[in-house]
This record gives structure tokens, C-alpha cells and sequence, in this order.
């Protein structure tokens, strides 16, 4: 039997081929024989209580200048589906969470999304790494201006961060007595009316900002170390940092370790955790990344690996 798969994503053609995830998860659908199907966020739709979407067939091969075929796309009832994976980028909005809606809908109806369109509602990238206190550095979440400065002057030198942002857009260093804090403060919050997130600064980040990869709830034996780059704080990829493989740390075990077992239960099938130092800064679950690195860097084959968690799902 031909098993079906839609990808959601971000634009197809934009794509960087040696680098994306979702490309990644593509291709090893083509290998196991997958119908596939490409679908963007505009193409979701409701009709009388019945998840709908335009979906285009979809062929990818692992070819930097020509690495996709699309055929016509036409509405189709995403109940029927085996598999769809869910990899729109953030920013999560309210667009987003309309998705999530479509998507749950085609979950309750019987196809496996990847990952739970409830977990991707429910799980903000910052905010639920404070479901685990105790594997993080100093946090608060605010919008008081009052709040976010005096955890400058308890902690000296912070980082403050959107709660919908990624890629390191929108990070900022900062101090008490910095005399850019409060314009800081108040373009993050947008004086006092959005929550901001400030955590105390860690010096590790020199040594990486440490991506670990978990299929159903078990990490991936190796990170994906970001090093900042120049003069720049922030290790994201995005932002210019380089991304070196490194086995995991025990402290990164025991983290995966408490982390996982709340991401299997709640369905979430692919997660990336961040870990700087020895603590979690971030969850990942929208479209984490860094599989192609760290599958070329190491000989792996990470994306086998989660099909066979979905393909278990679907028997």
C-alpha cells in the first residue's frame, strides 16, 4: 500500500537544499515510496467542519540546482492523509494558530500530524522551557518595564528576547545601567502591552548555542554546537553563527532526559531543545532544524529514524 504525506511548509523554491530540515524529511518520504504532496499555509482551508487543502504533487531529489517537480494542486480532504508534517516557520501568531485548528481537525479525523497540532498550540518556544525549572539559568517573563529592570540589577548582563520570534531575530544584549535597556525594554514590549523574556547571560554561548534534536521523547546522540561569530552574541545559524557537531555532554543527557518524557506524552514526534552551558534556553517544535548538519557531519541518518516513530504510528 502507497502511503500519502503532505508537507506544510515555507516556500519550496526559496529553500537552501544542504541545509533544510523539512527538504531533508522530503526526500526520505521519496525513498520509502511516499505519494507526496507540497502545501503552504495559504492553501488550508475549513469547509463545513471538514479540513480542506490545496495540495500539489510533489517529487524532491537531492540536486542544488533542480530539486523539486509540483504537479497541479487541487483541493483535497486532508482526513484522508497518512502523514502530514507540519513545518511552517514562525512567527506564532494568530495565523498560525488558525493553522493548528485546520490541522487538528485532520488529526481528530484519523492522519498523523508531525508534530500535534495541540503541542504546537500548547508549547511556545520560549515560555515551555519553564515547565522544567530546573534545567534552566535565571528567567523572567514580563511586561512590566519594573519587572524586566530589576532582574538587570540582580543579574548584570542579560539577554532579552520576543516570545514569537526565532532565527535570533529580535535578541538583545543588555545591562543594568545600559542606557539602551529601556528602549530596549520598550520596543520588545511594546510599552508594556506584549510579554518579553529576559534570562540571565550565559558566557558559554562562546562555546555554542548546542541544538539537540529528539525523536519521540530520546535525543539524538550528537548537538549541533552554534558559535557566534565576530562580535556577535547569538550562535543562531541564521544570524551568521557556525555550527560544529559535538557529542552529547551528560548534562545534555540528563536535560533530554527530563524534557522528553513531556514531549512524548504530549505527541511531539521532532523537537529541537537549545541548551547553552549547562542549561535549556529554548524548545523547538515548530520546524526545528539542523539535521542536514549534523546527518553529514556524522554519517546519520536522523530523518530514518523519525519515519520509523511515524511509520510505528501508522501500523
Amino acid at each position: 500500500m502507497v502511503r500519502s504525506l503532505a508537507g506544510l511548509m515555507d516556500a519550496i523554491e526559496s529553500i537552501k537544499v544542504a541545509k533544510d530540515t523539512s527538504f531533508a524529511l522530503l526526500l526520505e518520504a521519496e525513498r520509502r515510496g511516499y505519494r507526496i504532496h507540497y502545501l503552504t499555509q495559504g492553501g488550508l482551508a475549513i469547509r463545513d467542519g471538514t479540513p480542506w487543502a490545496r495540495l500539489a504533487p510533489l517529487s524532491v531529489r537531492d540536486d542544488a540546482k533542480d530539486w523539486f517537480t509540483l504537479g497541479e494542486a487541487t483541493w483535497t480532504d486532508l482526513r484522508g492523509l497518512d502523514v502530514i508534517l507540519a513545518r511552517k516557520d514562525p512567527p506564532v501568531d494568530a495565523q498560525f494558530i488558525y493553522d493548528t485548528q485546520v490541522l487538528q481537525l485532520a488529526h481528530d479525523g484519523g492522519a498523523l500530524v508531525v508534530n500535534n497540532p495541540q503541542g504546537l498550540r500548547d508549547a511556545n518556544e520560549k515560555l515551555f522551557a519553564q515547565h522544567f525549572p530546573q534545567c534552566c539559568a535565571p528567567t523572567v517573563v514580563a511586561r512590566s518595564a519594573t519587572e524586566l529592570k530589576g532582574f538587570a540589577e540582580q543579574h548584570g548582563r542579560i539577554v532579552l528576547k520576543p516570545l514569537d520570534g526565532m532565527g535570533g531575530q529580535g535578541i538583545f544584549s543588555s545591562a543594568h545601567g545600559d542606557p539602551n535597556l529601556n528602549v530596549i525594554i520598550e520596543t520588545l514590549t511594546a510599552n508594556g502591552t506584549r510579554f518579553a523574556m529576559a534570562q540571565k547571560f550565559i558566557p558559554e554561548i562562546s562555546a555554542g548555542d548546542k541544538r539537540i534534536l529528539m525523536i519521540d521523547g530520546e535525543p539524538v546522540p550528537y548537538a549541533l554546537a552554534r558559535i557566534p561569530q565576530g562580535s556577535d552574541f547569538r550562535g543562531n545559524l541564521a544570524a551568521g553563527g557556525r555550527g560544529v557537531g559535538v557529542p552529547l555532554s551528560e548534562r545534555d543527557r540528563w536535560i533530554a532526559a527530563q524534557v522528553g518524557p513531556e514531549l512524548k506524552r504530549r505527541g511531539m514526534l521532532f523537537v529541537g531543545l537549545d541548551v547553552i552551558g549547562d542549561w535549556l534556553t529554548e524548545v523547538n517544535v515548530t520546524s526545528p532544524t539542523c539535521l542536514r548538519e549534523l546527518d553529514a557531519q556524522f554519517g546519520l541518518n536522523i530523518a530514518a529514524t523519525l519515519f520509523d516513530v511515524i511509520e510505528s504510528r501508522l501500523s
